[in-house]
């Protein structure tokens, strides 16, 4: 059976790269639909993230000009990881497989090809891998690989290089549905579903218009909920670093009491104030991670939605 494909991407103030990058998406669809590799009901979703530019009614536009396109409108953003959510909840009951993409035109879509051609030799997910990164800076070269290797040495099973770029069977999804984790880090939960998987390697160009809506803050707070939401290493460690930093005082104590009996006096208030406030800063830096993970466990029992629906194009269509 010919599979239905939806692309998902997740739009947030995209008002200058989607008039752009859309009918390339489009494009791809009637490309692999002439191929004869997906049915000719596929379609291109949109998530509008709570955009405040002319985003939305642009994807509105595009919906009206041509069925293919589709569209939903979150109440207010609520996140990349949670627009890519949304779009693969809402496409999971009306397709056979999604591909989640951004818009700004930087993942390489021919890659599709290869991830459907994947799909149909029984692959149910399909990441998307960057091949190299000679388009970023040292900084964010370093750093990035640097954040996947500490992501795997603290026991996270993650794709290297990988990002939000993949394919995912509505089997999968069906199955994904039944995780409601508030804190999303999806390159880090989908490997945890299981099912056949493989990867398809491709180069990443510069963005096609407008910029990165993705600053270093954002960046950071990701990286850290990648952790402390799927590896509990980091208490592990404080535990290890405590009982350490207990077994060194009580030997310090011992000697000095030795060295007290044995008529020496102990000597130098400067140290022990430095080592007084080396603690005290150790110990609100292990407080904070702590609290961290409280802090995630109390939006968890809350159970909020992770994403709420608005609007859909769907509803803007007359009715026949």
């Amino acid at each position: 059976m010919i599979p239905t494909l939806y692309i998902v991407i997740p739009c947030y103030n995209e008002e200058e790269v989607l008039p752009v990058t859309a009918p390339q998406f489009l494009q791809k669809i009637d490309d692999l639909s002439r191929a004869g590799k997906i049915s000719g009901e596929s379609r291109v979703l949109f998530v509008d993230d709570g955009s405040r530019d002319k985003t939305w009614e642009i994807i509105s536009s595009l919906a009206a000009s041509d069925r293919r396109y589709t569209g939903i409108r979150q109440s207010r953003n609520r996140g990349h990881q949670n627009a890519v959510l949304a779009g693969l909840m809402e496409a999971k009951d009306k397709c056979d497989i999604t591909i989640s993409i951004d818009c700004d035109g930087q993942d390489d879509i021919n890659a599709m090809d290869e991830m459907v051609d994947a799909y149909l030799d029984g692959c149910e997910i399909v990441y998307g891998v960057r091949s190299k990164r000679d388009t970023d800076t040292f900084f964010k070269r370093f750093t990035a690989e640097g954040y996947y290797k500490l992501l795997s040495g603290m026991g996270v099973d993650v794709v290297f290089n990988h990002a939000d770029y993949r394919l995912v069977s509505a089997r999968v999804l069906r199955e994904f549905a039944n995780f409601k984790e508030v804190n999303l880090f999806l390159r880090g939960m989908f490997p945890l579903v299981g099912f056949k998987s493989t990867s398809v390697y491709y180069e990443r160009h510069e963005r096609i218009a407008g910029s990165s809506h993705y600053p270093l803050k954002k960046m950071l707070a990701l990286a850290f909920d990648g952790i402390t939401s799927l590896s509990v290493k980091p208490i592990r460690m404080i535990t290890l670093f405590g009982l350490i930093v207990s077994v060194l005082s009580f030997i310090a104590l011992l000697g000095i009491a030795i060295a007290a009996l044995c008529g020496a006096a102990a000597e130098g208030w400067a140290v022990t104030a430095c080592a007084v406030c080396f603690m005290g800063g150790v110990q609100m830096l292990f407080l904070g991670v702590v609290g961290e993970y409280v802090g995630k466990i109390y939006l968890e029992t809350k159970a909020r939605p992770r994403y709420i629906i608005s609007e859909r194009t769907e509803d803007r269509r007359p009715k026949p």
